[in-house]
């Protein structure tokens, strides 16, 4: 897929001074559920509303959304706010029907992202449209079904596109619902300039308390805009209750978000040095959080090899991973000396993690 500015003008045709915000309860509940949030989300930043009509939950017995009836009342949101409303398609019956409610911003999940067969339901059905569809990154870390995503979109001639990310799924446990893995969001920008990239600080956090550092961090990593959830009682929401936060927190959050502003002059320099400062940042936080999960590896190849009371130096095996990781550093364009230094203080560590375990 080419890099074409066609696909940015979706989001200039909003004219904002500020990032884009798309804001809503998780779920849509009830008439006066959905009409009281977009209410008090009215003459505020937000400019789209949004609500899951169909929910795609991890187990059954769930709630699973309202279905069909819950596009007639996002209509009323359109008729009485003016707010562009928006929800999550899932399959080609969805899109019909959304396409009928003239539902403005079309997303596809994390859920449904991670099948092509999935996305290329959606995108047949959406074919020639001229509605605004936006991808969630898949659950996995998966930067090809990502940007697989977008492909089947465009080639469906679907030109007004964006992505969202929302964090990723792993065992490892972090305080955050889905962990960010920002050098991913920050890849796919890289690949892909021109496409929108909006965050998802609600499911990234799992919790409503993370959301503005979150949101902050998007900011700073230029997004182009944030999707939040909010609910006039998020306690008691059928959904997601731990990361929804209520309109006027929402507010506030929007008042306190550092905005960088691109221009020309000396200060857009200024501002496109963070940024890359910024990407530098998360890109060293990823090689230290690596780091940290290769030596409990080496850890419990110590313990290991205490078990069976053999020796912690096998020098066969390192003279691979060093050859090995020098071919794949030269790919990198990366020089075999930097690559050696690299490994060998890796290859100490290691050792004395093993040590440690041994000799405890």
């Amino acid at each position: 897929m080419e890099n074409k500015k066609e696909m940015r003008n979706w989001l200039d045709d909003f004219g904002l001074d500020h990032p884009l915000v798309i804001a809503g309860p998780c779920s849509a509940e009830t008439e006066e559920q959905v009409l009281k949030i977009a209410h008090e989300l009215k003459d505020t930043d937000v400019s789209v509303y949004r609500a899951g009509i169909w929910k795609p939950r991890t187990r059954p017995g769930m709630f699973e959304g309202v279905g069909a009836i819950g596009l007639d009342w996002l209509k009323k949101v359109k008729a009485e706010t003016g707010l562009l409303t928006s929800t999550e398609v899932a399959n080609k019956d969805h899109v019909k029907l959304a396409l009928e409610a003239d539902i403005d911003i079309l997303w596809i999940g994390a859920r449904s992202t991670v099948s092509p067969f999935i996305v290329q339901e959606i995108a047949d059905a959406l074919s020639g449209t001229d509605k605004i569809v936006l991808v969630k990154n898949p659950v996995n870390p998966d930067l090809a079904l990502w940007m697989g995503g977008l492909e089947r979109l465009y080639t469906a001639d679907i030109k007004k596109l964006g992505a969202i990310h929302r964090g990723f799924s792993t065992y490892d446990k972090s305080k955050y619902r889905n962990n960010p893995e920002w050098q991913i969001a920050v890849e796919f920008q890289n690949k892909f300039p021109d496409i929108p990239m909006i965050c998802d600080p609600s499911h990234i956090a799992g919790r409503r308390d993370l959301i503005f550092d979150l949101s902050q961090r998007a900011l700073d990593l230029n997004f182009d805009g944030l999707m939040i959830e909010s609910h006039w009682d998020p306690d008691n929401a059928w959904s997601d209750a731990k990361q929804q936060v209520t309109p006027t927190r929402l507010v506030e959050i929007m008042k306190e978000l550092t905005i960088r502003k691109k221009t020309t002059n000396e200060e857009g320099y200024r501002t496109e040095l963070e940024t890359l400062r910024e990407q530098i940042d998360v890109i060293d936080q990823a090689i230290l959080d690596a780091l940290g999960k290769r030596m409990k590896v080496a850890a419990s190849i110590g313990q290991l090899k205490k078990d069976n009371n053999v020796a912690v130096l096998q020098n066969r095996r390192w003279n691979e991973i060093l050859e090995s990781m020098q071919q794949e550093g030269s790919q990198r364009g990366l020089s075999e000396d930097f690559i050696s230094r690299i490994f060998k203080a890796i290859h100490q560590e290691s050792i004395n993690h093993q040590e440690k375990v041994i000799n405890g």
